[in-house]
């Protein structure tokens, strides 16, 4: 077992309060991340011992995993999910790559009006109506869960989306393997 100097943990408070809320810890939270990078297995072992498993992603992030890898995903996990899908799908049908434009681009009002009224079959099922709505039940719940920030122009995504990226992929992977056993 790791010995913890809880001294060397001077961000726990900060941290463990965010990461319990399903806030994700990236590198635009410098001191957390900063923290959690310099005192990682102090980190784990406490939250071990709290009952916890933090995960430290390579791709820049920290979280707290859970066990329940239920499909049952919560409303807001759909919505998230379904707009990080149709955001793809959008930056590829415009000849983007859709991965880096994903990163790389600004969702304002405007292209969250258009995503909305292009999929809005699939939206009216999670009672989004319009891109307000998408900004303010989506895109600031992504902020609360440190998935996106908030910039002048919109919004930008952050590296924990990775992991609905890699939900889709799961998904996408489990159907193809359907479509070939079917085949």
């Amino acid at each position: 077992m790791t010995n913890i100097n809880l001294t060397d943990l001077s961000e726990l408070q900060a941290i463990n309060k965010k990461l319990v809320s399903g806030y994700h810890i990236s590198e635009q939270d410098t001191t957390l991340w900063q923290q959690l990078d310099q005192n990682i297995d102090a980190y784990q072992a406490l939250f071990t011992a709290l009952g916890h498993d933090l995960i430290h992603d390579a791709r820049g992030f920290y979280y707290l995993g859970s066990d329940e890898s239920t499909p049952n995903m919560g409303k807001i996990s759909r919505a998230i999910a379904l707009t990080i899908y149709i955001l793809i799908e959008h930056y590829a049908n415009q000849g983007k790559d859709p991965l880096r434009a994903l990163f790389d681009s600004t969702a304002d009002l405007e292209l969250m009006q258009t995503l909305v009224q292009m999929n809005k079959h699939l939206f009216d099922q999670l009672e989004i109506f319009s891109g307000s709505e998408l900004r303010k039940d989506v895109y600031l719940r992504m902020v609360r869960l440190g998935l996106a920030k908030e910039v002048e122009q919109g919004f930008v995504l952050l590296a924990p989306i990775y992991r609905y990226i890699d939900a889709l992929m799961e998904v996408n992977d489990n159907n193809f393997d359907e479509l070939e056993e079917e085949v």
